[in-house]
């Protein structure tokens, strides 16, 4: 059984975006803050849904699936070395 279409190509494409606009998550970055602000460096990529954040490792292989991109912070933070920072993702900022 075939089903006719609902609306018309844009308008489906218009109901499309606005259901990804409306459901896209977070993007954040992990920034590991090396010593007292000597250096820094992107440490993970995350992207937080509204009931956990699935973080990727920059450096090296590692996936997480946590409750909030904050429970991170320990995990990418080493005592008197770095200290993790959650870093929220703004495309308006972007240089390149």
């Amino acid at each position: 059984m075939t089903c006719a279409p609902a609306c018309d190509e844009p308008e489906f494409t218009a109901i499309m975006t606005g259901a990804v606009a409306d459901e896209a998550p977070r993007v954040f970055a992990v920034v590991e803050e090396i010593g007292d602000r000597v250096d820094a460096r992107i440490a993970a990529w995350g992207m937080a849904f509204p009931d956990h954040a699935e973080i990727v490792a920059t450096h090296r292989s590692l996936r997480m699936s946590l409750a909030a991109p904050e429970n991170a912070l320990p995990l990418f933070t080493k005592p008197n070395y770095t200290k993790a920072h959650i870093v929220w993702a703004d495309p308006t900022l972007a240089t390149t």
